[in-house]
């Protein structure tokens, strides 16, 4: 990790050194050649850092060295981070009140009399801070000679890897006779008496794959069948009763509980559970303390009869302390399952060839897992992106093999030299993003593109040639992913993947950071650890319960640079304002759903903060205008602020802010300045002000014009009409954004809106389309043109009634039709006219297709609809001419809710390849295909799958029918 600090630090050194330090703090103290040499003894120790860091894991005064020498980065990367901030601050500030007149600025800049004394006294405290960093520096590069370090070769290049390296290994468990054994004790006949429940504890080593067999006995089918209520909570390390009070009544109750003290949770989790048969998992148990499990017990007592505890724990006597009924020693895996894991990740994609040369050596390198699933996991991960004999031999025969002493109250040694490997295979870069998630608690759930925006706060990450420091993030994200540092995700969208990390993974994380990341909890608030560590710590989550007091001796944490609190706690808002006074070093903080109702203006003296998160803060009614002198801002997240209802009016100063989040919250406009922040890359919401008191204060459209690099998902809202409106909105020039993929355009119903939408014409790469509230009589000319379009919505467009040839889009998935005055889907919607121009030759067929890629059909309130015509034929039939017609050949589901006039389904509707079907509100459909007995039609949707007809479902010879809602 050290090695990637250095990197940036000698780059910025340079930079400085030939631009304003050697012009203008040398004739101040003379620092230049105090900076040449620090440049001189960064680049002799760059040399040898590699190899330190190696030898660090096993040689404590190793580690000591580079510690110090980490601590060295850190000042030195403040005092030029400091000395940037300072220039750029300047400039920011001159240029927003004399923007007329650049050059009485340059003018200013070399002869006012106050400004040079203020840049004097500043350069000379930041020449000072470099003489000082220079001096502790000079004594760590003369110390490294004492530990014989050699020059050691490190890439900082990424290996290839593919776009499917993320595989299932779920599949090669090899526990099905353990899962078979933890299914049948929990549907066994209870061993206790009413009232009491059944605690089954699985024990094992960490990394061993007691969650994995948890997890799959919790989503057996007859496990869910079974139980009324299944709750699972992830414990760790320590065991707060409040926590895991609150998360089972989350999971019983379907709500966050607004109970803070834990008598009250027990009581309510005891009414929640009474009577009901429940199966609740605690995973990753650590406490021996039966106090602890004692307060909790009596709460899930009352049960109905068959309830069950299934605990996952790495210690015997956790176990016993719980009182197991049934424990099951989890044993390692065979060499031969472990070497199954090991071909099924490693050899994942590979020819049949390529697979055989290397079988031999992958069978001895698998062996290194000691029958460890995670450890299979990880070395197949390092192996898959390796392609020749020589690479894995390389790694069979790795030096790091050989050590034998590690740190065993940190880590388990049988998973820990893997890790070890894999880790240092990585680039020094991606090894620093990989520990920086050492901070967060473990089971902690992160969110991709949240991480990939700290790493940038941070400055992990090298800016390309095209800016996008962005995409260099979501490759490291991929490596980590590949290497199974990350786990469990979940994809909710393109943008939205959430993951965790292993618990063993996140103890090597934290055992390689020892004294930079710490999470601090209500346990060990003030505790030995906390208080002997936090004056060097520099990454520090704490979650904090509300009857908590914010902690001071968080104060001595000068050097701290993310800060992530989560605490409900209303008196953090107090506690603020001397928090920036002491931090100042803070490049990241989060204060996402916390109970404040303003930032304080001391805000403004973090000059090194990169990332202000403070989503889902309710009661925030306010952001100072002194947060616009946070010169290095690059994220800004104020989303479902509700209470929110302008971001301050200089923002525009914010010249290096590359993502505003501000969706969901009461935000009423954009203000104006936005166009000098030509670095944005997410703008999610844009609202035009519809004049009144903030007319003045609000950007228009035209201000979008140089906001070239906005990518992603952009939302414009409150358009309206007519020619001045459509000016504006031409002169945006939406369709040079060429990052959108996901765009929405919210009208206000007015018949002119038809004018200012044919200026809105967005890129031709967009993938996602809504068009809601739209006046206008006609779609306009360039929806036709968006032939990468996956998704589109057309939403309450009350005077829209004719479609224009939607069939003809290739590649649209997805279609939503909502609240349209169309009265008829025919061949036009299908864009299957003949063409009178057509020149077919004698014996020829013209192919055509419509809706070629199309999967999902919703159609809601079209409530003068009478007819969907068919073409008179079924799909793939050819007519008595040249023309062969498929229509929506890949149509899978189908909804049509309240189209009370519509008589019938087309032919090629009810010839696709129908999964679901769902029709509510539509009286006449529903008495002509509704059940088999009273429909006529019935038996030509008999076939599918799944349907469902209003508000009941049926059970058909297939499967169960299960009532779905949508919205647009």
């Amino acid at each position: 990790m050290a090695a990637a600090l250095l990197s940036p630090i000698l780059e910025q050194l340079t930079r400085i050194v030939a631009q304003e330090v050697q012009e203008e703090v040398n004739l101040v103290v003379g620092v230049k050649k105090q900076v040449d040499k620090l440049k001189s003894n960064l680049l002799a120790i760059h040399s040898v850092l590699e190899d330190a860091d190696r030898k660090q894991v096993k040689d404590e005064a190793v580690r000591d060295w580079v510690d110090k020498l980490k601590d060295v980065c850190y000042d030195m990367d403040d005092v030029l981070d400091e000395w940037s901030s300072a220039i750029l601050r300047w400039k920011m500030g001159d240029a927003e009140e004399n923007t007329h007149n650049q050059q009485k600025i340059w003018c200013s800049f070399l002869g006012s009399p106050c400004f040079c004394f203020n840049q004097v006294v500043r350069r000379r405290d930041i020449a000072l801070k470099i003489k000082e960093v220079c001096e502790k520096l000079d004594e760590i590069a003369q110390e490294k000679a004492m530990y014989g370090f050699e020059l050691y070769r490190a890439t900082d290049e990424l290996q290839r890897i593919t776009s499917t390296s993320l595989v299932d290994e779920s599949i090669v468990s090899g526990r099905d006779d353990e899962r078979e054994a933890v299914v049948s004790k929990l549907l066994g006949e209870s061993s206790q008496e009413a009232g009491d429940v059944d605690a089954i504890s699985l024990v094992g080593l960490g990394g061993i794959g007691k969650t994995t067999l948890a997890q799959l006995a919790f989503n057996d089918a007859e496990v869910t069948a079974h139980f009324e209520k299944k709750i699972w909570v992830c414990v760790s390390d320590p065991f707060d009763e409040v926590r895991i009070a609150k998360a089972i009544l989350e999971q019983l109750e379907g709500r966050a509980p607004d109970l803070v003290e834990l008598q009250s949770l027990l009581q309510r989790v005891s009414e929640s559970i009474k009577g009901k048969r429940f199966l609740l998992v605690l995973d990753d148990v650590w406490t021996e303390n039966h106090r602890q499990w004692e307060q909790l017990k009596p709460s899930l007592t009352g049960s109905a009869p068959g309830s069950r505890i299934l605990v996952t724990t790495r210690k015997h006597s956790v176990a016993t302390m719980m009182g197991t009924d049934h424990r099951i020693n989890i044993e390692k895996l065979s060499d031969e399952i472990c070497r199954s894991i090991f071909n099924h990740v490693a050899f994942h994609k590979r020819s049949k060839d390529e697979c055989e040369r290397l079988t031999d050596i992958g069978g001895k390198i698998a062996s290194k897992c000691k029958g460890l699933p995670l450890a299979a996991k990880v070395l197949g991960g390092l192996m898959q992106s390796k392609r020749t004999r020589e690479e894995w031999e390389r790694v069979l025969s790795s030096e790091l093999w050989g050590l034998d002493e590690v740190d065993r109250d940190q880590v388990e040694r049988g998973i820990f030299l893997p890790l070890l490997l894999s880790y240092y295979d990585l680039p020094s870069v991606v090894r620093r993003c990989f520990l920086y998630c050492a901070m967060f608690p473990k089971d902690y759930e992160m969110r991709k593109y949240e991480l990939v925006k700290m790493w940038i706060a941070q400055g992990y990450l090298k800016e390309t040639s095209g800016g996008d420091m962005e995409a260099v993030g979501e490759q490291y994200f991929q490596v980590l992913a590949a290497r199974s540092f990350f786990q469990d995700f979940k994809t909710y969208d393109q943008e939205d993947i959430r993951f965790k990390m292993h618990d063993i993974v996140h103890d090597f994380a934290q055992y390689m950071t020892k004294n930079e990341c710490l999470t601090v909890n209500v346990n060990n608030l003030g505790g030995t650890t906390m208080e002997t560590s936090i004056e060097r710590v520099r990454h520090l989550s704490m979650m904090l319960s509300n009857e908590t007091s914010f902690p001071v001796s968080i104060h001595k944490a000068k050097g701290l640079r993310s800060l992530l609190i989560d605490t409900r706690d209303p008196s953090l808002g107090a506690a603020l304002p001397d928090l920036f006074k002491q931090l100042t070093c803070i490049r990241l903080l989060n204060l996402s759903r916390s109970s404040i109702k303003e930032i304080p203006n001391e805000v403004g003296k973090l000059m090194h903060l990169r990332h202000l998160n403070l989503a889902s803060c309710y009661q925030l009614e306010s952001l100072p205008e002194t947060m616009c002198d946070l010169c290095n801002l690059q994220s800004l997240d104020v989303t479902w602020c509700d209470s929110l209802k302008e971001l301050p009016n200089a923002i525009g100063k914010l010249i290096k802010l590359r993502h505003l989040w501000v969706y969901g919250s009461g935000v009423a406009f954009i203000p104006k300045g936005i166009e000098r922040i030509t670095c944005l890359r997410t703008l999610d919401v844009f609202t035009v002000c519809g004049g009144g008191e903030n007319e003045s204060k609000a950007a228009n459209l035209r201000e979008l014009k140089n906001l070239n690099h906005i990518g992603g998902n952009l939302k414009i809202w409150n358009l309206r009409g007519g020619v001045e409106d459509a000016s504006d909105a031409a002169e945006a020039q939406l369709k040079n954004k060429k990052r959108l993929r996901c765009l929405l355009l919210a009208f206000d119903y007015s018949r002119q809106n038809g004018i200012l939408i044919e200026a809105l014409r967005p890129p031709s790469d967009l993938e996602n389309l809504t068009i809601s509230r739209y006046g206008g009589l006609d779609l306009p000319n360039w929806m036709m043109a968006l032939t990468r379009l996956q998704e589109l919505k057309l939403c309450y467009c009350a005077n829209l009634e004719v479609l224009p040839p939607l069939g003809r889009l290739p590649n649209l998935e997805g279609l939503v039709l909502r609240s349209l005055k169309v009265r008829r889907l025919d061949a036009g919607f299908l864009g299957i006219e003949k063409d009178a121009n057509a020149i077919i030759n004698e014996g020829e067929i013209a192919r055509v297709t419509a809706f070629p890629k199309l999967k999902e059909l919703e159609i809601w309130y079209l409530e003068e609809v009478e007819e969907w015509n068919g073409i008179g034929r079924r799909v793939g039939e050819e007519d008595a001419t040249t023309t062969s017609i498929s229509i929506m050949p890949q149509l899978r589901d189908l909804i049509i809710e309240n189209c009370p006039l519509l008589r019938a389904l087309p032919d090629y509707v009810l010839a696709a390849p129908l999964q679901e079907l769902d029709i509510s509100r539509c009286p006449i459909l529903t008495n002509r295909y509704g059940e088999e007995e009273m429909g006529e039609d019935w038996q030509k949707i008999s076939h599918i799958p799944n349907i469902c007809f209003d508000d009941y479902g049926r059970k058909t010879e297939l499967c169960v029918l299960i009532i779905c809602f949508g919205v647009c």
